[in-house]
């Protein structure tokens, strides 16, 4: 079972009763982003760490059952699906894409992963991605996370975004966001024009904000 359908373990069918909903329209889940990029002690890249939280009509299906009224799922009760998750992360390149001087990386096994649902109900999904080698910096690097079918939208958290842990000294780091559709073209993005879309379209990508790193 891939991420996509992992994070609707919990909600049997309800990817569906969504796609059946009146507006018919991707995405079905919403995801807010804030990353981290670690760096090791002489000053190469070693992980991103991704904390995910999931829209309010996910969580509640995704925590239906597994506390008692008026408790929140803590990350023991989420252990079996957010274990899943991780696991089903590899299989769909970790939703992540991080360029080191224009190349992009390679990453190893997640570890380091849980969910709960925080204060205000919401799911909040945490995983490291360790890189297969750390990665000397370059000048520019970027940060990417979307779902390229676009089930998913993966949206930068607006005052959160991307930190930077034990950098290099001099490196900062900020998030440029894609153009806004206008209503028009929100209109249209119904089952059937994804349905339709060429082999390797990746539309997810064209609405995904981009993590742009800098070193000296």
């Amino acid at each position: 079972m891939g991420f996509r359908a992992g994070i609707w373990a919990k909600a049997v069918g309800v990817a569906l009763g969504l796609a059946a909903a009146p507006a018919s329209a991707h995405p079905h889940v919403w995801v807010t982003v804030r990353s981290q990029l670690k760096f090791t002690p002489d000053g190469k890249v070693a992980s991103v760490v991704h904390d995910w939280v999931f829209d309010e009509m996910y969580s509640s299906f995704a925590t239906q059952g597994l506390a008692k009224p008026g408790e929140l799922v803590k990350r023991e009760q989420f252990a079996p699906l957010a274990r899943e998750n991780a696991k089903s992360l590899a299989d769909i390149g970790y939703f992540t894409t991080l360029k080191i001087g224009g190349k992009p990386v390679d990453f190893g096994s997640v570890t380091d992963y849980w969910m709960e649902e925080r204060p205000d109900h919401l799911v909040e999904f945490h995983v490291t991605i360790p890189l297969k080698t750390p990665t000397p910096v370059a000048k520019f690097m970027t940060l990417r996370v979307a779902d390229p079918e676009y089930f998913i939208d993966f949206e930068f958290d607006d005052k959160d975004s991307i930190a930077l842990v034990s950098p290099p000294s001099g490196c900062s780091a900020s998030v440029t966001k894609p153009k806004p559709l206008d209503p028009g073209d929100k209109a249209k993005l119904n089952e059937s024009f994804f349905t339709n879309l060429a082999p390797g379209t990746n539309f997810g990508f064209k609405m995904a904000g981009t993590a742009i790193v800098a070193c000296p």
